[in-house]
């Protein structure tokens, strides 16, 4: 399996895939993915792919969720049930690329990056939907700059699938990120060098198990 992950391919060079990636998004993380993370990914082919998609059901549900809590929220209903379709589309085609290369979708446990960012959540509005939307900017802006980072290592089919979702989950960073400065009436900077920090320590510690958004191995 990780042969096929791997085999050649005309997909950039690391540089060149990072070059997919917006300078504000980059400046928007911390850190970038450390290379062991990518070395981890690749000695674990399945379980990138089966946490994949995954990342792709939660983040779905995630934007379900804020559909029917914040009812009141035109921009954010519209953005919102878009990204859901979107993601959902998105784990169709994971389970489809695993089905193709004999790889059985389960369930996996969570990895500790979304919980660790959730748990600093405010508790009250409008101060508890400006995080959440924040995190989720920082979730789908980690989620491009890591298909940034696979894209030159990975097979043909599995590269160029990866290119088109750094350009819908750039749009999904975006999107998260403008709706938390429209609904939010304060100044949100101070938030998101907050979250910035915690997220960058969660990409950078060590992790047991490996994960799309997990840390470094241990």
């Amino acid at each position: 399996m990780t042969e096929t992950l791997t085999e050649s391919h005309a997909e950039p060079s690391v540089a060149d895939a990072e070059a997919l990636l917006s300078d504000e998004l980059l400046a928007f993380l911390a850190c970038r993915t450390p290379d062991a993370w990518v070395d981890w990914a690749l000695e674990n082919p399945e379980l990138l792919l089966i946490d994949h998609a995954q990342c792709e059901k939660k983040a779905a549900s995630t934007a379900m969720s804020l559909l029917y809590r914040y009812v009141d929220q035109p921009l954010l209903l519209t953005k919102m049930s878009q990204l859901a379709r979107e993601e959902l589309l998105h784990f169709e085609q994971v389970v489809k690329l695993m089905e193709a290369r004999g790889i059985a979708y389960r369930h996996l446990s969570a990895s500790r990056y979304a919980e660790g960012l959730r748990r600093h959540v405010r508790a009250n509005d409008p101060e508890r939907l400006c995080d959440i939307l924040i995190i989720g900017a920082f979730i789908e802006a980690r989620s491009c700059e890591r298909f940034a980072r696979l894209i030159p290592h990975l097979d043909a089919e599995l590269a160029k699938f990866y290119r088109t979702l750094v350009k819908s989950e750039g749009r999904h960073y975006e999107d998260y990120l403008m709706l938390a400065r429209h609904l939010t009436d304060a100044p949100i900077e101070s938030r998101i060098a907050f979250f910035a920090e915690r997220e960058a320590a969660l990409i950078q510690e060590p992790d047991t198990a490996f994960r799309f958004h997990s840390g470094v191995p241990a």
